[in-house]
């Protein structure tokens, strides 16, 4: 729970005495918590039963305490977790002893001091949201591999999930749009899960990432000659009775469509090689960042194809639509990133949880993650924003310039400060080092996700691939996989580099 969840906390007062009801309605009133009340404590259980959630609940036992301690034993067993302080009408250490090992977290005895009620208010409250934040880690971060995880606090991402579960029961196509970087990986492995195929094999294809004729062997097979002559099953085969995602489903080949649509409606296919039909049962989920309408209106995706994907629709809201994650998604990752590079975890202070919700995150959980891996390796030393400004006076060692508002980490040794200079020599090089690095990262950003498809990712990027080509030289960037595929032809190897986000395709 937030700070602005404290300071909007909710205290159930369970008396019919106006000595108690009105010094905590006064505390109530002064810290701006939301006060209920009642006058009977079997109606109070009922309350409570039928869905009432205070984050702290204050019971004042009867004169007699015939069954005060029976109250409490009843709360307990509907609300575990619900705070609990009693409220007695004199001290009493051995029923203080009693209440609290029967699980209240305090005893107070009248007459009550305004000032220690509010301390003790306070302090269970703080306690109360500690451990609201952690039931939240573990109820609403769904694993749903060993990689990918799916948190659902936001009404919209919980919407989505009530849509998934939905369309899980459903043998049918779903069409999953969203964002570069939102969670479109996640969704559908989420949809697999939630399935009855959930049992058998699940497989992801970048259809940006291989030339036409490897991504037709990489989905349909192929016939294999010479000493190991045979067929080689593809990924279709390959997902029997499971599911496969086709990503950036706009980047398959008119040609290749054109078989997929096929294989949806006939449940079959002819290897490539053979003239043999190979039966497949294999549900198919495709993903894409792309407008549907301009991918259409460019020949880029066939009607036919579009109308049969898009039955089953999924939109995953970009992260700047559900900014009350924020806090949870960046301790996941901390936590996953700190596991993985054998650190301990930072803390995120609230000055930076305030810039991230304020900051638009147009890379969504992928930036976020690499923000928080940074974070993790260097803490807040270096911590800056990028962001426009009209006065030139407001540069300092702080802030530096972009076109777009930015939040990131930027070495210290190129951090200009206030006093290395002055003017205009200062500004002009700081402008056009960020533009140059802002080019540079768009460049990398394109390559890394066609996985150096140089052609898609000068698409990506709206240049010709001539003018891609020349900025690759010019930056001296090369493929993470060049000594493996010399002629740069976009494929990568699988490699064995962490991912931990799970929700960043």
């Amino acid at each position: 729970m937030t700070q602005k969840s404290i300071e909007t906390a909710r205290l159930f007062v369970v008396s019919h005495d106006s000595a108690v009801l009105r010094p905590i309605w006064l505390i109530g009133e002064s810290n701006d918590w939301q006060f209920e009340s009642s006058s009977n404590a079997w109606e109070a259980i009922e309350r409570v039963q039928s869905g009432v959630t205070p984050d702290l609940l204050l019971l004042d036992l009867p004169p007699e305490d015939d069954d005060g301690l029976h109250i409490l034993r009843w709360l307990r067993r509907l609300r575990p977790a619900l705070p609990i302080i009693l409220i007695g009408h004199q001290p009493d250490l051995g029923r203080k002893q009693e209440a609290i090992r029967m699980g209240a977290r305090d005893y107070l005895a009248r007459p009550l001091d305004e000032r220690h009620l509010e301390a003790v208010i306070g302090q269970y409250l703080s306690q109360a949201c500690e451990v609201s934040e952690a039931e939240i880690s573990s109820d609403d971060v769904e694993q749903v591999n060993e990689e990918n995880f799916f948190i659902g606090v936001s009404p919209i991402m919980r919407r989505l999930r009530a849509q998934a579960v939905l369309l899980a029961e459903a043998n049918v196509p779903v069409l999953i749009l969203g964002e570069s970087g939102s969670g479109k990986e996640t969704t559908a492995r989420l949809l697999h899960k939630l399935s009855v195929r959930s049992g058998f094999e699940f497989a992801k294809v970048n259809c940006a990432a291989l030339p036409s004729d490897l991504l037709e062997r990489e989905l349909f097979g192929y016939r294999r000659d010479g000493a190991a002559a045979g067929a080689k099953s593809g990924k279709l085969e390959h997902c029997a009775r499971g599911t496969i995602l086709l990503d950036e489903i706009t980047e398959m080949s008119m040609d290749l469509q054109a078989n997929l649509l096929q294989t949806l409606q006939n449940k079959r296919f002819v290897r490539p090689g053979t003239s043999n039909f190979v039966e497949v049962d294999v549900r198919i989920l495709a993903a894409s960042s792309t407008n549907m309408e301009q991918a259409l209106s460019e020949n880029r995706l066939r009607e036919d194809l579009y109308y049969r994907l898009s039955a089953y629709t999924i939109h995953v809201p970009p992260l700047r639509q559900r900014k009350e994650e924020l806090p949870l998604l960046s301790r996941h990752f901390m936590h996953q990133l700190a596991k993985h590079y054998g650190l301990s975890p930072r803390s995120f202070s609230p000055a930076i949880i305030e810039a991230c919700r304020s900051y638009s995150w147009p890379g969504n959980l992928r930036e976020l993650e690499n923000f928080v891996k940074r974070y993790l390796m260097v803490g807040d030393r270096e911590l800056t924003f990028e962001k426009n400004h009209s006065d030139a006076n407001e540069v300092n060692q702080n802030i530096s310039f972009s076109a777009p508002r930015r939040l990131k980490l930027v070495p210290a040794a190129i951090t200009p400060s206030r006093s290395a200079a002055t003017a205009s020599d200062s500004l002009k090089s700081l402008v056009e080092s960020v533009k140059l690095e802002a080019e540079r990262n768009a460049i990398a950003a394109a390559l890394e996700k066609t996985g150096w498809n140089r052609k898609a990712a000068a698409r990506l990027l709206k240049v010709s691939y001539r003018t891609l080509l020349y900025k690759i030289e010019h930056y001296q960037m090369r493929s993470p996989d060049a000594s493996v595929f010399p002629g740069g032809n976009g494929l990568r190897s699988k490699g064995a580099g962490f991912r931990g986000n799970g929700q960043t395709d």
